[in-house]
């Protein structure tokens, strides 16, 4: 369990999925998905795989490294996770400038992208300043 800070409230995240950061990743992913299925993207195999994966590996990095239970585990997961956002951001680029995406499909994602690229960056500040290790690193009673 790592608590997050929230401007309303103090809350003990129990679950990946309840991490903000992971559902907008989570709809990034859906997004890139149903535009990679698209006619235009047809042929482009190579990209339409960068795409997916690098989409995929923003919310798989950030699951993976919660369920490390340990902050600083978590820490380097997210940094995987940010440059993960980097790169699908790229090939958004490139998916728009070979005309496989509309103007506002890119502005949309970009614009996702960018938003979750500065949650995960404010959440490692976050553990970075906390004094919580993880839960892997609790003491127990024998």
């Amino acid at each position: 369990m790592f608590q997050c800070f929230n401007v309303i409230e103090m809350a003990t995240i129990k679950y990946f999925e309840d991490l903000e950061i992971w559902q907008i990743a989570r709809e990034i992913s859906k997004e890139i998905y149903k535009l990679t299925i698209k006619d235009s993207f047809r042929k482009d195999f190579s990209l339409i795989d960068q795409f997916r994966r690098s989409s995929g590996s923003i919310m798989d990095n950030i699951a993976e490294g919660f369920e490390r239970d340990g902050s600083g585990e978590f820490k380097q997961f997210l940094s995987i996770s940010k440059g993960s956002s980097g790169e699908c951001r790229s090939q958004l680029y490139r998916a728009y400038d070979q005309k496989y995406i509309s103007e506002a499909e890119f502005n949309y994602l970009r614009d996702k992208l960018l938003e979750v690229n500065i949650k995960i960056k404010r959440f490692m500040d976050y553990l970075r300043k906390s004094e919580f290790s993880g839960t892997k690193f609790k003491k127990t009673n024998t």
